[in-house]
């Protein structure tokens, strides 16, 4: 009855006059709906997420690409080895066992084995500027540490009062001393205003077997509609670059853009490393939806902004409103909406052998450590995320030479943690 009932009334409505349906104008759009609090479920066999994604049109390009079942491994032990960090981004582990840790403010930190305080390096360390997501950022060792000493670090350079830059410093570390020295800037990107300092995510990778580094920059991008820095070739912002460590170029580079460049497209890339394979891996931020993993390959473009599992933060659509174009990359795996992945690590190592074929996921939004476990095709087949009764946002990831987990977490009193198996 009742549907007889909707029926009559659209046929009626159908039969009025343009000028009587003229009278009603039709309703406002209704409001961008709020961002999704993440509730992780842990059913086996189940996806973790169960909220609608972002971007009411989006859809995996292949299947596996999101949303794969949870699968639960092993207990794990947190082990607190330090507290009290200010805002830390970056943890590196010295051949001696001590650890060294950048602080967004411009901080270097070196800590005992034991996590007790052994200096806090100011000095020599060039202009940062620090401000939101703008500041001191990864730090990366040389391939030959332990013969040169050398360290490599990433931030945003304080160039002027309107403008920063991201920058590369190269210097030689003195851990007993706790100094630094011979500080050099061996890249810069342009100077881009301070207002942009949203999207500003960069890491080093080192490549194990020449010792080059890869070097992911964001791509700063602000506003709605979003400016296409990350596909102009003309800029530094939203690729990653190649180069040796002295700088320059590396050889083998494709033509792409300016020299060094050796992808585009990119958000704000917050993880970069190296699979035990030898293949180099990202992780990124998308905006409402769309944070991605990905295999970094040469002379690739990933589709930001072009192409997107997600929507602009007021709720309006990106462009297009696509998630697939020729010429453009998928990611392997993407969260709809957001977990705000960080650091990326693989597992090696004999602590834990259920994953040793595992990714390692930071994250901040998230608020978990996200195990990801690859097939032989790159599939993400079951995901895990891990340390969520800690309730922090998770900065860093890194598996050190003992098989062991390192995690930071953000924060004004930001800890070292060490993941065991329970």
């Amino acid at each position: 009855m009742t549907r007889l009932a909707i029926a009559y009334v659209v046929a009626g409505l159908a039969m009025l006059p343009a000028p009587a349906l003229a009278q009603n104008p039709p309703a406002p759009a209704p409001a961008p709906s709020a961002r999704r609090t993440f509730e992780k479920f842990t059913v086996e066999g189940q996806p973790v997420d169960r909220r609608a994604p972002e971007l009411d049109t989006d859809h995996p390009v292949f299947p596996g690409q999101t949303r794969a079942p949870y699968r639960k491994t092993v207990g794990v032990e947190v082990t607190t080895i330090a507290s009290g960090l200010e805002m830390p981004w970056a943890v590196e582990q010295l051949p001696s066992g001590r650890f060294l840790i950048t602080e967004k403010a411009g901080r270097l930190r070196i800590l005992n084995k034991d996590g007790s305080s052994l200096h806090t390096i100011t000095a020599n360390m060039p202009p940062v500027y620090f401000r939101g997501q703008a500041g001191l950022l990864d730090v990366a060792l040389d391939k030959d540490f332990a013969t040169n000493h050398r360290i490599f670090f990433v931030y945003l350079r304080n160039i002027d009062a309107q403008n920063c830059a991201h920058a590369v410093d190269s210097a030689i570390l003195d851990e007993t001393a706790g100094t630094i020295s011979n500080v050099t800037t061996i890249f810069q990107a342009a100077p881009f205003t301070n207002r942009a300092v949203s999207q500003s995510g960069s890491r080093i990778a080192i490549d194990p077997k020449d010792g080059t580094l890869f070097v992911s920059v964001g791509d700063r991008s602000t506003g709605d509609p979003l400016p296409l820095q990350a596909q102009q070739l003309d800029t530094y912002l939203g690729k990653v670059i190649h180069i040796l460590p002295d700088g320059k170029p590396a050889p083998g580079n494709p033509s792409l853009g300016l020299p060094g460049t050796w992808t585009m497209g990119h958000r704000t890339p917050q993880g970069l490393t190296f699979a035990p394979d030898g293949r180099l891996w990202e992780t990124e931020h998308g905006p409402r939806g769309g944070d991605e993993l990905n295999v970094i390959e040469k002379g690739k473009n990933y589709g930001w902004p072009v192409i997107v599992h997600g929507i602009n933060y007021p709720g309006t659509k990106i462009g297009e409103a696509i998630v697939e174009k020729p010429g453009m990359e998928q990611p392997r795996y993407y969260w709809d909406p957001v977990i705000a992945p960080s650091a990326l690590a693989f597992y090696k190592g004999n602590l834990f052998p259920q994953w040793k074929t595992s990714a390692l996921v930071g994250a901040l939004a998230g608020q978990a450590l996200f195990r990801l476990e690859l097939g032989k095709d790159d599939k993400v087949i079951n995901e895990e995320p891990l340390l969520m009764d800690l309730n922090a946002r998770i900065r860093d990831v890194q598996v050190f030479a003992d098989g062991a987990v390192y995690v930071l977490t953000e924060g004004a009193n930001g800890t070292l943690l060490k993941v065991t198996p329970k």
